[in-house]
């Protein structure tokens, strides 16, 4: 082997050296894919805290929230219109907005502050009660984050690295790695490029081993190990999918409806904000009191009935009533966590139709397909049930029940609900 010249030492300095622009992207990958681990992990627990202070309120107070939440939701509201419109709603939307926006348009969608705002105004929604989650806002969050590690390192933001950032947020959020690779390839990334591919991974492999390294190697959901005969998948998931796939593609509906309809009635809702933000805030809060189960991410219910205790049959309706009008009022939060939640509550429905079956199979088949109804996204769908739940022996099922589903959903909404949402985004950028 000839010795390296110092004249070729020097060329392989410049081009992989520190003060190259591979080494800093590469360090600002990795430093931004351990800082997203770590902000993902403080944003679960301070949202967690805040669910459960406000459940514990609501019970030395029964009656309290009638008044809190709406309240809450139109000061949330006017600070969300007044100092950070582009916080409202998801946090998604505008992950995919920016991947195709100018850099100028761009720059403000995954901003730090925008992101930073975006998850105190959350953490506000969830002290108020409301039905919302926080993955979507970690997926901006995360995106914000990947964006100030590569200003920090004076490198190009790349479209390649939204994905990565807001992939590795939903990795780190619900603790579930092939979840977020799922979700980059089938959610943000529409035409996937093949050579970044494997930073993508990388940015996602390493947040998620960050959360699991600091929170354990937890499951969200519990462990289930219950399976359905081939005779009882058949006819199950079919019945699941189709179920998942009309309410989810209702919800979706109804929510781009109130988003973009020229509807005399949605028309003076976005003319009058705080005061539809607070018309919502007296539907949850009447939901809330009366039935003591649909405040916050639905976390709690969910797990429940996976674990096959009992819950009203109308859990479901209620969760996607409470959910749809938290969405309406405009707050900044997600809506993963809740369509989890409300699933369960459909599949409660359909166990009470199979009681011999095991009710925690039947259970996730609701889940992830009124999941899949609404975000028609039956790859990521499928994986993150399996993944919060250690439940692969029902993947197929699952899987047949997604596909089911997503077909079904489009039958009532023709349109992808994050990329419809994130047209509202880039209309701000002309496009």
């Amino acid at each position: 082997m000839k010795p390296l010249s110092r004249r070729r030492a020097r060329a392989m300095l410049r081009l992989h050296g520190p003060r190259s622009d591979i080494f800093r992207r590469r360090l600002a990958i990795g430093a931004g894919a351990v800082a997203i681990g770590l902000v993902a992990l403080l944003f679960a627990r301070l949202a967690d805290e805040a669910t459960g202070r406000f459940e514990a309120f609501a019970q030395a107070f029964p009656y309290a929230p009638l008044l809190l939440t709406p309240v809450g939701f139109m000061v949330i509201a006017y600070i969300t219109t007044r100092f950070a419109p582009l916080a409202r709603g998801s946090g998604i939307p505008q992950v995919i907005a920016a991947k195709s926006a100018s850099a100028t348009f761009a720059n403000p969608l995954v901003s730090l502050r925008t992101a930073l705002l975006k998850a105190v105004l959350t953490i506000g929604a969830l002290l108020s009660g409301g039905s919302t989650g926080r993955e979507g806002p970690t997926v901006q969050l995360a995106a914000a984050v990947m964006a100030q590690c590569h200003r920090i390192m004076r490198i190009p933001m790349h479209t390649s690295m939204y994905i990565a950032g807001g992939a590795a947020g939903v990795a780190a959020a619900f603790n579930t790695p092939l979840a977020g690779i799922a979700f980059a390839i089938e959610e943000l990334a529409a035409a996937y490029e093949q050579r970044v591919t494997l930073l993508v991974m990388t940015a996602i492999l390493i947040s998620g081993m960050v959360a699991q390294g600091l929170a354990g190697n937890y499951v969200y959901f519990g462990v289930t190990g219950s399976a359905l005969s081939i005779k009882s998948a058949l006819i199950i998931a079919p019945l699941a999918g189709a179920l998942g796939g009309l309410t989810g593609g209702c919800f979706s509906r109804l929510l781009l409806a109130a988003t973009r309809s020229g509807s005399g009635l949605t028309r003076r809702m976005r003319a009058y904000p705080l005061a539809t933000a607070g018309l919502c805030g007296v539907l949850v809060a009447v939901l809330g009191v009366t039935t003591q189960s649909t405040w916050g991410t639905g976390y709690e219910p969910a797990r429940a009935m996976i674990e096959g205790k009992d819950m009203p049959l109308w859990f479901g309706f209620a969760k996607f009533t409470a959910t749809l009008a938290t969405a309406v009022a405009g707050l900044p939060g997600g809506i993963f966590s809740p369509s989890l939640s409300t699933g369960a509550g459909f599949g409660n429905m359909l166990r009470f139709m199979f009681p011999a079956e095991p009710a925690s199979a039947v259970v996730l088949l609701g889940m992830v397909a009124y999941f899949t109804g609404v975000v028609r996204a039956p790859l990521t769908a499928v994986i993150i049930i399996s993944e919060t739940t250690f439940s692969r022996g029902l993947m197929l099922p699952m899987l047949g029940a997604a596909l089911i589903a997503s077909q079904t959903s489009q039958f009532v909404c023709r349109e992808k609900l994050y990329e419809a949402l994130a047209g509202t985004f880039a209309k701000r950028d002309g496009g």
